[in-house]
């Protein structure tokens, strides 16, 4: 479907923000389910924007830097993959696991992207040293600037480029998609989000976490339950477990390690 002048410039901004939080990381503007959330919403899409932004995260929560590794890049993937979608003009599973699919490959461009514009800042950092040399503070705050807009462009310019591209292009890739293809990335997609939330388990599991992924299987089995409610519970749990922390929890010992269930295990 066609996208306005206007829908188009916010779609840009929303790209270059999300590519300025890639660094900064203070807004989350980079994140799927908030880059995606807004493309949708500026293009009167919110609620595949978020259907779309929401699968993503999944993903996505198992991408993280690790010491020289750079994690794929989940703004680029989210700001095409969500540009993709309106593009595509089918707004039902079938058009979202299609732009879904593509986030992928995009999320590994916008790595090699990554490593072109961090290789460029190396000469404005040696550039910024020179001028903290010489106290010229003004041509330090340029460089960052100038440093932070090329992170930015990183992910505007590739999702100015995807505007470009006609709508009945997209339409039409969708159109010829068989059944068989269609059904498979379906799958494929489901699987990849299996993967990604493992890739946070495995970081994060230690013998303290593992009850609380225990309780977290059995509320998921009680399909009484609503997603709020099984939020709050969430919340009650974590203000339990921080409360624990602070008193103490290792039945009676005069010191305390402020892990209360490692202090409990550590006592069996």
């Amino acid at each position: 479907m066609d996208i306005s002048i206007i829908s188009m410039i916010l779609v840009i901004f929303v790209a270059f923000m999300a590519g300025l939080e890639g660094i900064l990381d203070q807004f989350q503007f980079h994140q799927p389910l908030i880059a995606c959330t807004l493309i949708g919403l500026v293009t009167g899409h919110l609620e595949a924007g978020v259907i779309l932004g929401g699968t993503l995260q999944m993903l996505a929560l198992g991408w993280a830097n690790i010491g020289a590794a750079v994690a794929p890049d989940a703004a680029l993937a989210s700001v095409a993959a969500a540009i993709i979608m309106v593009k595509g003009g089918d707004f039902t599973m079938k058009g979202i696991t299609f732009a879904y699919s593509s986030a992928i490959p995009l999320a590994v461009a916008g790595l090699f992207l990554t490593m072109i514009v961090r290789t460029l800042s190396t000469a404005l950092v040696h550039a910024g040293d020179k001028a903290a040399k010489e106290g010229n503070y003004a041509a330090i705050e340029r460089f960052h600037l100038i440093a932070l807009a090329m992170q930015g462009l990183r992910i505007a310019i590739p999702a100015g480029l995807l505007l470009a591209i006609p709508s009945e292009a997209v339409q039409s890739i969708l159109e010829k998609m068989p059944e068989w293809l269609n059904g498979g990335m379906q799958v494929g997609g489901a699987m990849v989000v299996a993967v990604g939330y493992a890739m946070v388990i495995n970081m994060m599991a230690t013998r303290e976490v593992w009850p609380f992924f225990a309780i977290g299987f059995v509320f998921a089995a009680l399909t009484q339950l609503t997603l709020i409610a099984t939020g709050v519970l969430g919340v009650a749990l974590a203000i339990i477990y921080i409360n624990l922390s602070k008193k103490g929890g290792n039945g009676g010992a005069t010191v305390a390690s402020g892990d209360p269930i490692g202090d409990i295990l550590e006592d069996y």
